[in-house]
């Protein structure tokens, strides 16, 4: 009986992935299928098998989705769309870029693409935005090196991911901290113990693999003013500062430097500004809606149902870990969304992980890893395919270079096995 009920209370979700993933396995194309309509219709279902007056059903949904944790993690979302597109608009996307090629020498061209995309991408939080900004110029520099082009793209790929983890406006930092209620700055000191040492072995990787490679001799010279937004985020970020505040400053910052330098005029900022905040719509809108799903199987008693069997074997913190981890992987290879994954798993992370003890910001850090390490590997994820597209090549193609994202999975487990970084643990 008890099973029974535990499954009605999860029908919600299993509507979800029925309408999203069959009808995407049906259609062959994982972006047919609007993921916010699925999200609305398995929503309409969700209030419809809740016992209770329709007002009351409308608000429990209503009280979800706009709880404080959704509210705050709406306005970062606002802002960092004006941000991103801002400083794309001024052109410090390019900047940077052009930046890491003119001081890097031919012998570390390899881990100077990557090192870029690290950097671009934990500035603008977006793996999506860093693969789209740097595939372009990484297969310029392929072409004419004569290099194995779905090797650099993997890099590309690589070092996307490794800022879309760490970045302080990364939609899957934002939803897995506020899931987690832990602070940013607390997440990111965990998330870069258990990254950056894969990082570096990518980048000595790298090196070995590149040592004879000739990068391009006609690079485009770097206004390094442009490239001041991005280092201000980060490290106002990173000094602990409220990240709505970081987020104000580097938006005015990309105002003031784009007006003066003649990028854009005070209106063009504006629309620069509006497109940001405009882009951010779908993810806002699925946010919400998901929250209020998440809330009518929270009251219905699926949440609790969930924990019981994920649960019913763990012993200690490993398990509850592996526990969590494994989740968000299931949920990840099902949307083929890692912000999705960790919206839809991050309140039952967060139960679970004050039932065994485990340090929020240690359960934020493995939703982040874990999702972007499963989204990393799959050839039908936004970013695999945008990657694709814009090199030419098939997707499968690139899977056997991804090597950040494997060595990210395997960072996972290790943390997990082997309890650090030690003081979270």
């Amino acid at each position: 009986m008890e099973t029974k009920k535990g499954i009605f209370a999860l029908s919600p979700l299993i509507v979800f992935l029925c309408i999203y993933l069959v009808t995407s396995i049906v259609m062959r194309d994982f972006y047919k299928m609007p993921i916010t309509v699925a999200f609305l219709l398995s929503s309409i279902y969700a209030i419809a098998i809740t016992k209770g007056s329709i007002n009351k059903r409308i608000e429990i949904f209503s009280k979800g989705a706009g709880s404080k944790n959704m509210m705050l993690m709406i306005w970062i979302f606002i802002l960092a769309g004006a941000f991103a597109s801002s400083a794309k608009t001024m052109g410090a996307v390019d900047a940077t870029v052009n930046l890491a090629l003119h001081v890097l020498p031919d012998s570390l061209l390899l881990p100077g693409i990557f090192l870029a995309a690290c950097f671009i991408s934990l500035a603008i939080g977006t793996s999506v935005g860093t693969i789209a900004a740097l595939t372009p110029v990484a297969v310029g520099i392929a072409q004419e090196a004569g290099m194995n082009l779905p090797f650099v793209v993997a890099i590309v790929i690589g070092g996307a991911y490794f800022g879309d983890n760490l970045s302080f406006i990364s939609d899957t930092t934002i939803i897995a901290t506020q899931t987690q209620e832990c602070k940013m700055s607390d997440k990111f000191k965990v998330n870069s113990r258990i990254v950056l040492p894969v990082a570096v072995v990518m980048m000595l990787v790298y090196f070995f693999v590149g040592m004879n490679i000739n990068k391009p001799s006609d690079i485009p010279e770097v206004d390094v003013v442009k490239v001041l937004p991005y280092m201000v985020v980060i490290v106002t970020a990173v000094c602990g500062l409220n990240v709505l505040l970081v987020l104000v400053i580097g938006v005015l910052l990309t105002g003031i430097i784009g007006i003066l330098n003649g990028s854009y005029t005070v209106f063009g900022w504006f629309s620069s500004i509006s497109d940001g905040m405009e882009n951010m719509s779908e993810l806002i809108i699925m946010t919400l809606i998901a929250a209020g799903m998440l809330a009518m199987i929270r009251h219905n008693g699926g949440i609790d149902f969930i924990i019981s069997r994920l649960t019913k074997g763990v012993s200690g913190k490993r398990s509850a870990e592996f526990c969590i981890s494994a989740l968000v992987c299931l949920v990840n290879v099902c949307t083929a969304n890692n912000t999705v994954a960790i919206i839809a798993s991050g309140p039952i992370a967060n139960d679970i992980a004050a039932r065994f003890g485990i340090d929020k910001r240690k359960s934020a850090s493995l939703l982040d890893t874990a999702s972007c390490f499963t989204q990393g590997l799959l050839p039908y994820g936004a970013q695999m395919l945008i990657a694709a597209g814009l090199a030419s090549v098939n997707p499968v193609s690139i899977l056997a270079y991804l090597y950040y994202p494997m060595a990210l999975g395997v960072a996972v487990v290790l943390s997990i096995l082997m309890r650090y970084p030690r003081k979270y643990s």
